[in-house]
């Protein structure tokens, strides 16, 4: 009887987390790179975000047909990227049929796959082929899409840096690069516009920072900047980032385009020196980053918005080429042991939520009956 009783007992504290989730607002995903050799399979990272972590929505940078079945049957929304050396093949219709029918259309129907990412940050790369080639390929996958009756649940989009804005301070006065806005930033948002898909962006503040406004891009008491031109005040470096982002869209007339973070982190380690660089600082971004993008409080430009945000990454990824840092973006080891604590494993989610919302005389009486049956049921 006492084994029965904990089951219900565990059932009804599993169900107080489920109503906690889905009353937090905003979306937190995660970038799952795989360049390492000491990672756990598809089927397990599967397992564990779906168990013991909050994140619905992941990114991969590749459609592995592995990745692709391990999230089957899970409701994790899933967005596949075709990498930029690919591009050029899908401004060709026939070669995109075929890729679809054997790439995405075998697991579309179990896997939530909806996003299809084309390239990565292709506009920063100074490559004119891969960038001249970037909507074409776009314009031809939504084609193939719309062929097999799956352009409304799979949306395309591609992400960007923020070396696409010429100037971004202040961020009321932020603008495309010269050339691009017009050739190939306009074709795009159009295209985006006209299938209702986001603008993703790639913001890092651990990029932008120095000893001067570590606090700034750390979320924490800080000095504050002002926009002159519109009498703003800004206390965080990714809320003017963000601005600047929506800002240049306004002014080439797109300010109506949804805008998706990406990607965003703090790594925690670099090189010896490096400024801000710890798992302290890498913790207490990406956990300020996830309350500020839950909190509905927008931005100042955007107020009362949430932004659907990419932490990167999954795991730290210790075949990636180029300094310590890029290595060392992960939330977790290998074993699946955070490497920091931010909130995001269902149990910590769970008693901040109930903090969160005892406020609330809804949440406190729910939340009170509840745990008054489980407790009186395992008794």
């Amino acid at each position: 009887m006492l084994h029965v009783n904990s089951r219900i007992f565990t059932s009804i504290l599993l169900l107080l987390v489920s109503i906690s989730i889905k009353g937090a607002k905003g979306i937190v995903g995660v970038n799952y790179g795989m360049m390492a050799d000491n990672l756990p399979t598809p089927e397990l990272v599967s397992k564990f975000l779906q168990e013991s972590t909050i994140i619905s929505h992941i990114r991969i940078f590749n459609t592995d047909p592995d990745s692709l079945k391990a999230f089957a049957n899970t409701g994790i929304a899933v967005s596949v990227t075709i990498p930029n050396d690919q591009i050029s093949s899908f401004t060709d219709l026939e070669f995109v049929q075929k890729w679809l029918v054997t790439s995405i259309m075998p697991y579309s129907l179990d896997t939530n796959i909806v996003r299809i990412l084309v390239g990565n940050e292709v506009i920063s790369s100074a490559n004119r082929l891969m960038i001249t080639n970037l909507v074409p390929a776009m314009q031809t996958i939504y084609t193939a899409l719309v062929n097999e009756s799956l352009d409304k649940s799979i949306k395309v989009s591609t992400p960007h840096s923020l070396g696409i804005l010429e100037t971004s301070s202040p961020p009321s006065a932020a603008k495309f690069r010269p050339g691009y806005d017009n050739h190939v930033i306009k074709p795009l948002l159009s295209f985006l516009r006209a299938t209702d898909s986001p603008f993703l962006i790639n913001p890092y503040p651990f990029l932008g920072c120095s000893n001067q406004t570590l606090d700034y891009a750390l979320f924490r008491p800080n000095s504050q900047v002002l926009d002159e031109i519109t009498n703003l005040t800004y206390t965080n470096m990714l809320d003017a980032q963000l601005d600047a982002v929506y800002s240049a869209l306004k002014v080439i007339g797109f300010a109506d385009i949804d805008i998706v973070i990406a990607e965003t982190g703090w790594p925690s380690k670099g090189e010896p020196g490096q400024v801000g660089v710890d798992v302290e600082s890498a913790a207490e971004y990406n956990k300020k980053l996830v309350l500020h993008v839950k909190s509905m409080v927008g931005t100042p430009l955007m107020p009362n918005r949430t932004f659907e945000t990419y932490i990167f990454g999954l795991f730290n990824e210790n075949l990636k080429p180029g300094p310590i840092n890029e290595r060392n973006f992960g939330l977790f080891h290998p074993n699946f042991t955070p490497v920091y604590d931010i909130g995001i494993l269902r149990t910590e989610v769970f008693a901040s939520s109930v903090c969160k919302h005892c406020h609330d005389t809804k949440y406190l009486f729910m939340i009170s009956m509840l745990l008054y049956v489980a407790f009186v049921l395992a008794g």
